[in-house]
């Protein structure tokens, strides 16, 4: 395994994970759900009525530690070619 390389010479940008990020938005989806559904039971409000918040409406994803992804163009920036090796 010492010498396995990337296939595909695609990377992220500026942050390791999106984990993290993407667990904390559907924690909040989650929880934001749940409270909705609580307060509508008690209040004896129609439930075909309730609308469900999406995960875009609760997180925003411009707030994530990973800035996207970026082809690497190996033929132009010969440099690139370490970051070829996992």
């Amino acid at each position: 395994m010492s010498r396995s390389f990337r296939h595909t010479p695609i990377i992220g940008n500026a942050g390791t994970s999106d984990k993290d990020c993407k667990r904390t938005a559907n924690r909040c989806a989650r929880h934001s759900v749940r409270h909705l559904l609580r307060s509508t039971l008690t209040t004896g409000d129609d439930f075909d009525a309730l609308v469900l918040p999406l995960l875009r409406e609760v997180s925003n994803v411009y707030d994530f530690s990973k800035d996207g992804r970026h082809y690497m163009n190996l033929a132009a920036k010969p440099h690139l070619a370490e970051y070829m090796r996992k």
